[in-house]
């Protein structure tokens, strides 16, 4: 049924927790915040970070981008890094490659970083395209990394299945017009992925495989 599969990074195929609650808890102490729970920090993992600043921490929008580009200063040089692949996704991906299936990242962090990424942990070759934001802002909301991604391989979106482990990778297939799957191995909250309206909801790697193949 689906031919073009689009994975979101962060929660999916990777752990970033270390190197995103490190990094925003650097963003939040230069305006005087010293933020010691950790679960309202993982809320960080998956949305765009204008709107977690916005969301969680009630910054309004020029605010919010200071405090992400606070972020950005350790992330490009150490955070990026504090990161693990999920245990199995290598063989996971190399699976779906050899059942036919084209692989895109589409994810909101920055393109910059997620093309570094990829290549540290050898993910790159399993991907026609990597999709992102941009560091100005452009495509900082997941459907307008979706929707670039369409356009650049010009494809059926009934062809295609986003898989992502946040309602925000459900919300932006839903504005997009493609499938959804969502992943509970990642950081969506109980029940975020049903209440989201993900058209499936895998709980691990085998079960995600079947829905795809």
């Amino acid at each position: 049924m689906y031919k073009y599969i689009f994975f979101d990074l962060d929660g999916t195929l990777t752990d970033p927790k270390e190197g995103i609650t490190n990094c925003v808890k650097y963003a939040l102490e230069q305006f005087g915040i010293h933020e010691t729970d950790n679960s309202k920090l993982m809320k960080f993992i998956g949305p765009p970070l204008v709107y977690s600043f916005r969301e969680y921490y009630g910054f309004d929008e020029e605010k919010a981008l200071a405090a992400v580009a606070k972020y950005r200063e350790r992330f490009s040089t150490v955070g990026i890094f504090e990161n693990r692949v999920y245990n199995g996704i290598e063989d996971f991906l190399q699976r779906l490659v050899d059942a036919g299936r084209v692989l895109v990242l589409a994810t909101s962090k920055p393109k910059i970083f997620a093309d570094r990424i990829v290549v540290k942990y050898r993910l790159r070759p399993y991907f026609k395209l990597i999709c992102g934001s941009e560091l100005d802002g452009t495509r900082n909301e997941k459907n307008e990394v979706i929707e670039y991604a369409i356009e650049k391989l010009a494809i059926p979106r009934d062809k295609i299945l986003m898989v992502g482990d946040r309602k925000h990778d459900i919300i932006g297939a839903k504005k997009c017009g493609i499938a959804s799957c969502g992943v509970r191995f990642g950081y969506a909250e109980p029940g975020e992925l049903e209440d989201a309206g993900a058209d499936h909801i895998a709980d691990d790697l085998n079960e995600l495989y079947k829905i795809i193949v």
